[in-house]
């Protein structure tokens, strides 16, 4: 029996950008229109509990001031106190989501806190943000970020920063592009360690990974890259990299977007759900399937027209079992490893 026919599969999500979606709206209470349901983006609450997705990593992102990179193919970081007051807005309506939504929505801050909202049907938001630009040297920010509920964090997006050099989105390409980590970003390191922040290495450079890698004493978790060896884009992980995260106890997050997907790297939403498939089998065959979960990127990219938005979670685990997963190996892929790894980087 397929898992179609079954009851709805819970899904802990490594990345979405529901908060910046939900940043943009103009009019009407976007809080709301998350808890009722909206006809845009890719998740809202219906649409979570329609195709079980449990939870995720919410990113507050701030976008660069113009989206034209400069010269060198870089897009600019906005300026720190900006960047501090965006991230504060897009906290708020996290909060936002939490207080109004009469228990369907829970900020968790440990890994019990997720099993346990997933166990009373609760979403098990987790406060994430991708690209440090509001953290100036000092580090300041980030000790009043994490008290407020900040768990996880990518030190850079698709662009340079104090800390270190982000990705710029290229193909075909390596991710071998710019220096590694400044001696802030190397300060960073050791503060998130210390803190029990993750360290999300996805949108780093190579030199930046590596840097990380040899520094962190933590599982190495990239929350939405792909194989690069299955798709040549700039943000996804050569073999090297994913043999690393697998010998710390890591985690990929299998990215839904269709740039990251296709060999050709066109961005064409007739992609179909057999090629998130390969790249879920091939990471699971080359480092275990206790290192491979979901990151997908969604209200951050173009996805797959065959998936559509949250609701589609179940034809994608039909799709898995398909080719071959047993249902122990679909839950771990599904929340079990994203769960277990939150708890071995911030304890129980």
């Amino acid at each position: 029996m397929s898992l179609s026919s079954n009851a709805i599969f819970p899904v802990f999500d490594g990345h979405n950008d529901v908060l910046l979606r939900m940043r943009g709206v103009k009019s009407g209470d976007p809080v709301q229109g998350f808890l009722d349901g909206e006809t845009s983006g890719h998740i809202d609450l219906p649409r979570a509990r329609a195709g079980g997705l449990a939870g995720g990593l919410c990113a507050i992102f701030v976008p660069p001031p113009t989206m034209r990179p400069d010269a060198n193919g870089d897009f600019l970081a906005p300026a720190q106190a900006d960047a501090l007051n965006e991230t504060m807005a897009m906290a708020r309506l996290l909060f936002d989501l939490e207080s109004r939504s009469e228990g369907g929505v829970s900020v968790c801050r440990s890994a019990a806190d997720i099993r346990r909202a997933m166990a009373a049907g609760s979403f098990a938001a987790i406060f994430h943000i991708e690209g440090l630009e509001m953290v100036g040297p000092d580090l300041d920010a980030l000790t009043v970020l994490h008290q407020a509920g900040l768990r996880s964090l990518g030190p850079v997006w698709s662009r340079p920063n104090i800390f270190a050099h982000g990705v710029p989105f290229r193909f075909p390409a390596t991710p071998d592009f710019g220096p590694g980590l400044t001696d802030a970003g190397r300060a960073l390191i050791g503060a998130c360690n210390r803190l029990k922040i993750m360290v999300d290495l996805s949108h780093m450079n190579e030199k930046g990974f590596w840097d990380i890698a040899h520094l962190s004493h933590a599982p190495l978790v990239a929350s939405h890259s792909n194989a690069h060896v299955l798709c040549p884009h700039s943000r996804n992980l050569t073999d090297r990299q994913l043999d690393a995260i697998g010998a710390s106890g890591g985690l990929v997050g299998i990215n839904f977007g269709v740039l990251f997907l296709r060999e050709d790297g066109v961005k064409n939403p007739d992609t179909t759900l057999e090629r998130i498939a390969d790249h879920v089998v091939y990471v699971a065959d080359r480092i275990g399937i206790d290192h491979v979960g979901f990151g997908s990127d969604f209200d951050g990219t173009m996805v797959p027209d065959a998936l559509g938005d949250a609701s589609g979670l179940p034809r994608l685990m039909d799709v898995l079992e398909k080719r071959g997963f047993d249902r122990d190996a679909l839950e771990k892929i599904a929340h079990r490893n994203w769960i277990d790894v939150l708890e071995r980087i911030w304890g129980a």
